[in-house]
């Protein structure tokens, strides 16, 4: 069976980004959106990275496109904004269940099945989507929300073992929109769990995604009735190969030059610093900023040990962070928070994922959003959805806030 995947390509740098903002087009993007290869923005490594904002985005599909603040594709920009209010007000609760699922927590194995991670479960959605994650570092929305479902439902994998795997290999990864949207699925972030079955595939995948004839070839009662079973439901590949997991690293692999900071790090003495981290790639820093603050670029081990990345990721991040600082650095958090404490103030575009770095003088910025912070947690992206939109405001009102 042919293995249907087209290259992505994603370059670290703003005029990348503008390229793919300018590809947008939004009426093929509403109309085929939900299409595996339908005419999505693929901006999503640049809103990950801090390379766009979310309101760069809106700024710019309003101004070209006149697109009002209830287009689906802002609307679908909301749950990125969403996943970022709950991580932020809850912290690294995110990364455990929000609530009950449905099964208890035995009933869900903590490894991942060799075959799956092999891209050989014999269901070809899924060896689809497997070998499109490691080959491009990036997958359609639809085909991540099937590769969950399909673990967490059919073969019984916590959903935390599947959001690591995935979120290792992704260019996009996002701990907020990865872990919640597997927990969207798992049922335990959402009130009911989300399925699927091989007649929705055959409608939004191309031919050789088809999955008739497999377990998923069920109606939905009984997609339902496995989901809710301690059962779980494994088939011989008959249609792919075994594919190799692309290796996973926790420090930088041999060609991205990120070093320790060495006799560098006196250059920080008495300074005003900006920090880029990896969820900061962008040259757009606060008008608070000291212009002749020194930049310096810098990744921590307990980030990657916990949280490996591709060698894809690793470039991606390294040629980032080498296209706006001169000083790019790997140290342990110790060791960093030694460097940064010698600054006089270290400005930064302040994030949940950043490290406990004692000592340092933190000048934090809160990142641009578009829609009003919410303090309280909103449990359902409905909710919060209800309370940002409380006063109906057009996208003009909205970008103005942000300035």
């Amino acid at each position: 069976m042919k293995v249907f995947i087209e290259q992505a390509l994603f370059e670290p740098y703003a005029y990348a980004a503008k390229e793919r903002l300018n590809a947008v087009r939004p009426f093929e993007y509403s109309q085929s959106r939900n299409h595996v290869h339908g005419a999505v923005s693929m901006l999503s490594p640049y809103l990950t990275h801090g390379i766009l904002s979310i309101p760069d985005v809106a700024d710019y599909m309003y101004r070209v496109h006149r697109m009002g603040a209830q287009h689906k594709f802002i609307y679908e920009l909301a749950w990125r904004e969403y996943f970022q209010h709950v991580h932020q007000v809850l912290g690294d609760a995110i990364h455990a269940n929000l609530r009950e699922g449905v099964l208890p927590e035995d009933a869900y194995s903590k490894d991942m099945p060799d075959d799956v991670r092999h891209g050989a479960s014999g269901v070809p959605v899924i060896d689809q989507a497997v070998r499109q994650l490691y080959f491009n570092g990036y997958v359609h929305n639809h085909a991540r929300l099937w590769l969950a479902s399909y673990l967490v439902h059919i073969r019984k994998v916590h959903w935390r073992v599947g959001a690591d795997w995935m979120y290792s290999h992704l260019l996009d990864g996002d701990v907020a929109s990865n872990d919640l949207s597997w927990q969207w699925v798992a049922g335990t972030g959402s009130s009911k769990p989300y399925l699927f079955n091989a007649a929705n595939v055959a409608i939004h995948a191309p031919e050789p995604w088809h999955s008739k004839n497999t377990v998923m070839d069920q109606d939905m009662d009984i997609i339902d009735m496995i989901a809710r079973s301690r059962a779980t439901f494994t088939q011989s590949s008959k249609t792919f190969a075994r594919v190799e997991e692309p290796t996973l690293f926790t420090q930088p692999p041999p060609g991205v030059d990120l070093l320790p900071a060495g006799l560098a790090a006196e250059k920080l003495n008495g300074r005003e610093v900006w920090w880029v981290h990896p969820w900061a790639l962008t040259d757009k820093l606060p008008a608070s900023v000291p212009a002749d603050a020194m930049q310096v670029a810098a990744c921590w081990l307990e980030w990657t040990e916990a949280r490996p990345w591709s060698e894809a990721r690793w470039k991606f991040v390294a040629r980032g962070m080498h296209a706006l600082a001169s000083h790019c650095w790997f140290e342990d958090a110790a060791s960093l928070a030694q460097i940064l404490g010698k600054a006089k103030a270290v400005h930064v575009w302040d994030h949940p994922c950043l490290p406990d770095l004692p000592g340092v003088q933190w000048v934090r910025h809160s990142p641009p959003r578009l829609w009003p912070l919410q303090e309280e947690h909103c449990k359902s992206f409905s909710a919060w959805w209800s309370k940002v939109n409380r006063y109906r405001l057009t996208l003009p009102q909205l970008l103005r806030r942000t300035v």
